[in-house]
């Protein structure tokens, strides 16, 4: 019975080996699938950093652009009301100068030749 239990034994030993090789195997492909994992991660998370400083510099530039165009309106505003009191005081002189023209015509004599 002694030879029979040394060859089951070598078989369980040479399947159990086998396994463990398999395991091994298995296990470093895991690890391989890991570290390629962890570089696509840390790639992606510098692209993302990346992203989020286009987003900051975006946004500043539209704050920028806004206080800009704030300001461009606010003198648009002025420029108008400037314009429009002065077309204001352009109609108040020509009126008054209709005035003086209408009372120096009633005032001049008619000749009739």
């Amino acid at each position: 019975m002694a030879p029979t239990m040394a060859v089951t034994d070598s078989k369980a030993i040479a399947t159990k080996e086998k396994e463990e090789g398999e395991l091994r195997k298995r296990n470093q492909e895991l690890e391989k699938e890991l570290k390629e994992s962890r570089g696509r991660e840390e790639q992606m998370r510098k692209e993302l950093q990346k992203i989020w400083e286009r987003l900051r510099v975006a946004e500043e530039a539209e704050e920028r652009l806004c206080s800009q165009l704030g300001e461009l309106e606010a003198e648009s505003v002025n420029q108008a009301r400037a314009y429009n009191a002065h077309i204001l005081s352009l109609m108040d002189q020509i009126s008054k100068a209709n005035v003086l023209v209408n009372n120096h015509r009633s005032l001049a004599p008619i000749s009739i030749l």
